[in-house]
């Protein structure tokens, strides 16, 4: 059997410490048979032979801008059977004004409220079994809480619910996915909003489920 092709392409904005949040997972890869290649830049997207061979595209690039050619190569690299998959901005705060960026991913950021905040990560209970929350419990951590907007191709595999403060403008609680996996053609897509520090990634539960979310997304 061939070895399988990994691809972790990490840039954009530094806040996101996208080289160090990137080199956090490659020895796992390897050690789980991978192939790793690590680029800095969006090009790659477009070689349309070393997307065809890679099984999996790990992604880590905070906003920026992405090329009409690049983003057509990484579509049709995960509708073709490519695995797509990141954390918290890398993935889901990434080219904001490419539409079919967004509809690839299944949600956007547009919020954070009040910065680093004490909120809950909830597995949601009919998805509790899913081999990639399967024996993670609800946990609570201080970092950025996402506020999404998304679409129901997703399946939601945990939560968080940002609550209105009293100087806030909207009214009621506001559930966001958290966790989820996606499914494009032959592709299989998989987001983790929390890790917007080193230290998030270094949780036990965000570590297992990225970990996890990486194999289940690869071909």
């Amino acid at each position: 059997m061939d070895q399988r092709r990994a691809l972790v392409v990490r840039g954009g904005w530094d806040g996101h410490a996208p080289e160090e949040a990137a080199e956090l997972f490659v020895p796992f890869l390897r050690e789980h048979g991978f192939d790793v290649s690590v680029e800095a830049t969006l090009e790659v997207y477009a070689d349309e032979a070393t997307m065809a061979a890679t099984d999996l595209v790990v992604q880590c690039w905070t906003m920026g801008d992405i090329l009409a050619d690049e983003l057509r190569g990484l579509r049709t690299a995960v509708a073709a059977g490519t695995g797509f998959a990141g954390w918290h901005g890398g993935i889901v705060d990434s080219f904001r004004i490419a539409t079919d960026y967004l509809q690839l991913v299944g949600a956007q950021f547009v919020a954070h409220p009040r910065d680093l905040v004490e909120h809950t990560i909830q597995i949601v209970p009919a998805h509790a079994d899913h081999p990639l929350v399967a024996g993670v419990h609800d946990f609570a951590l201080r970092s950025e809480q996402y506020w999404l907007l998304t679409d129901p191709l997703n399946e939601v595999l945990a939560t968080t619910t940002i609550t209105p403060g009293p100087d806030d403008p909207w009214h009621a609680p506001v559930t966001s996915p958290a966790v989820w996996t996606r499914r494009w053609g032959a592709g299989r897509v998989f987001v983790c909003t929390p890790g917007h520090q080193l230290a998030d990634l270094e949780l036990p539960q965000i570590r297992t489920i990225i970990e996890r979310g990486l194999l289940w997304a690869a071909r």
